[in-house]
Order: structure tokens, then sequence, then C-alpha cells
């Protein structure tokens, strides 16, 4: 029974990790392909360079995206496997 309470805080987390991983990673590479073809900025690039960073800070956003969905991903793998092997 106590393994269930910790369920809700494990699942909200992990959508937590998926969601800010998403968000990221479009806001992050988004907004670097714009920038490079388009020659425009949106949301993070945007403040970005209205804080005058170099463009390439956006890449780093997305790679923190990447790594944030990797996180999930690697969580849920660990969850799934736990749940079908006690």
């Amino acid at each position: 029974m106590a393994n269930q309470s910790k369920r809700p805080d494990s699942s909200t987390s992990q959508g937590l990790l998926w969601l800010f991983g998403a968000i990221l990673v479009i806001q992050g590479f988004g907004s670097a392909i714009t920038e490079a073809g388009w020659d425009t900025s949106f949301g993070v690039a945007g403040l970005m360079r209205a804080a005058h960073m170099p463009e390439w800070t956006t890449l780093l956003v997305g790679i923190a995206g990447s790594v944030l969905l990797g996180m999930a991903a690697r969580r849920h793998h660990v969850t799934r496997r736990a749940d079908h092997h006690p």
C-alpha cells in the first residue's frame, strides 16, 4: 500500500519531465531553425536576443530539453520494467 501512495508523485514528476522537455526542445531548436531560415526570432530566442545573448544559446535550450526528454524516457523504461518484473 505504501508504494501506491508514492505513485502519483512519480507520475506527476514524470509528466512534468515530458512537458518541460518538449517545451524546451521546441523553443530551443525551433527558435534556432526559425532564426537561421527566416532571420526572425520568437519565444526563447526573442528573449535571449533582447538580453544580448549569443545565437547559440538557443541550441543550449534545445539540448537541455533533449536531456529532460531522455531522463523522462529512462524513468518510463525503468518504471515499466519494474512493473513487469517484481
